[in-house]
């Protein structure tokens, strides 16, 4: 049994450095297995749109559907500061990377 061992170029966070982030200020990556990234907004369209615009970005950076396992959906409707947090939760290592690394693996190995 052979095994191939692939380098991810990965930053502090476990995430590949290619990875479209989160444009919003207060949207971000969690550090969990399944890692939710979260998008923030006082309105909901907003938060969608965000969150559909870097699911695009990032299928198109990956080459391949990511992999959600779930869509999370809070919110605070209180007079005064209204908001909602959209949550996609991702497989790990789509967002570190690791299709891309298995595919440039597979396309060395099969040059070389």
């Amino acid at each position: 049994m052979t095994q191939h061992v692939m380098k991810l170029e990965l930053d502090d966070l476990g995430l590949a450095e290619g990875l479209p982030r989160p444009s919003g200020a207060q949207d971000r990556v969690e550090d969990v297995p399944y890692r939710a990234v979260e998008f923030c907004d006082d309105e909901l369209p907003a938060a969608l749109e965000r969150c559909a615009g870097w699911l695009r970005q990032t299928e198109t950076w990956l080459g391949e559907a990511v992999d959600v396992i779930a869509i999370h959906l809070d919110y605070d409707d209180a007079q005064g500061s209204p908001y909602f947090k959209v949550k996609v939760l991702c497989n790990e290592e789509d967002l570190a990377g690791a299709p891309l690394a298995a595919r440039a693996d597979t396309e060395r190995r099969a040059v070389g």
